[in-house]
């Protein structure tokens, strides 16, 4: 893919939103994923060599669209592609935007890169490229390898969905129960991996664009509102997650009035909607706590710890439970936090269930004990940014006297 035009640049703001819908329906027409993707490209070299010289259109992406239409009818017009498939293809209007099925081939491009017969690895990448126009080489940054090695995972997705039969559709009934949450794990993933402390950002944007989309697209399914309302809730504080030195702050040490006060309010009203308590929904509903606290005093432990209660026994899983003893810690003391750690053995020796530990123990007034933990927390990290974040929580619990007031601090970022 050509690398895309700079912020500001019209054909970049057009892309955005019309690069996606050109290809789904290219693919919906055509039935040939490499021909829709080479049309879209075509049609927006097409418009950065001739926009600049004759001025954008009214309609831009419909501009677009027939670009990519016209230079797909001279393809199959010259590989004489069967007169069906020229047909079909000739009907698409200059002014797609307004087709209604339009918004119906978006929705079957994510549900056919997300396809459960793909690698978890592939779909996120696949739904990048394809869906988001993101560049080959950034992706492959994100995932450690190289851009050719990149390119032929892409390659290979495509070929699996093209012999596999794999239907451009989205499923229906029980089907659909059955995928949308693949679906949403691919989202949620894309969101980490922009979230995380050495992510890409602009993945984290992504992931929050395309679940307004499904949102949009699919607004009797609880579970999208709520994906939706939790990438808000998080989102909202990304300024304020780091301190002057670019150090990593936890929830209880950020500036509040740096938060996304705007993002918070819109993810209060989408949760709002939500009457269903599924996995993301609880997630939602926690980050909404935190979100929506005056300050970390007055955070509803409470009502965390009861959403974590119902997460668990929905959703089993270490991570889960080592929230859980955090919450349950801060609602009704240490004693039954670590108590409730002492139960997740599969994080035994991992640095943040020794974080947990520590703060917890140093709660308790253990001043030492705690300092050793976060030292062994610290040791065992994953980056120098989270070690001597560790390390510096293990020289204040040093210094530490036993009046000082518990801080709070393995909270999340």
């Amino acid at each position: 893919m050509r690398n895309p035009p700079a912020d500001g640049d019209p054909v970049a703001a057009a892309a955005v939103g019309a690069y996606p819908r050109i290809v789904a329906t290219l693919i919906r027409v055509t039935g040939d994923w490499a021909l829709a993707e080479d049309c879209a490209q075509d049609a927006l070299a097409a418009a950065l060599e001739r926009w600049p010289r004759d001025g954008v259109p009214d309609n831009p992406g419909g501009w677009l669209m027939t670009a990519a239409r016209n230079r797909a009818v001279d393809v199959l017009r010259r590989a004489a592609v069967e007169r069906r498939k020229l047909q079909e293809i000739a009907v698409l209007t200059p002014a797609e935007e307004a087709v209604p099925g339009e918004l119906d081939d978006r929705l079957r491009l994510i549900f056919t890169c997300c396809h459960p017969a793909l690698p978890l690895e592939a779909r996120v990448a696949l739904t990048l490229r394809t869906i988001c126009a993101v560049p080959t080489a950034d992706i492959a940054r994100a995932f450690l390898v190289t851009e050719s090695a990149m390119t032929r995972r892409l390659t290979r997705a495509k070929s699996k969905i093209a012999a596999a039969g794999i239907p451009f559709r989205v499923p229906a009934g029980r089907a659909l129960t059955e995928r949308l949450p693949g679906v949403l794990a691919v989202l949620y993933l894309l969101f980490t991996q922009g979230y995380n402390a050495d992510g890409e950002p602009a993945f984290a944007d992504e992931a929050i664009r395309l679940a307004r989309l499904v949102e949009r697209l699919m607004p009797d399914q609880p579970e999208v509102p709520a994906l939706l309302a939790l990438f808000l809730f998080q989102h909202s504080r990304r300024a304020a997650r780091r301190g002057a030195d670019g150090e990593l702050l936890t929830l209880d040490r950020q500036d509040r009035g740096r938060w996304d006060h705007a993002a918070i309010a819109e993810a209060v009203e989408v949760l709002r909607r939500v009457t269903a308590d599924g996995p993301y929904a609880l997630q939602a509903r926690i980050a909404a706590c935190h979100a929506t606290a005056p300050s970390p005093d007055l955070t509803d432990w409470a009502r965390i710890a009861a959403c974590y209660d119902r997460l668990a026994a929905a959703q089993p899983s270490p991570v889960i439970e080592l929230n859980r003893a955090v919450a349950h810690g801060y609602a009704y003391g240490p004693r039954e936090g670590l108590a409730l750690l002492a139960a997740v053995r599969a994080l035994d020796g991992h640095p943040h269930a020794l974080a947990v530990e520590a703060d917890l123990t140093g709660r308790l007034g253990e001043h030492a004990r705690a300092a050793e933990l976060f030292r062994r927390a610290a040791a065992a990290a994953h980056s120098d940014e989270e070690r001597r974040a560790l390390s510096a929580r293990a020289d204040e619990w040093h210094l530490r006297g036993s009046t000082d007031a518990p801080d709070g601090g393995a909270g999340a970022s």
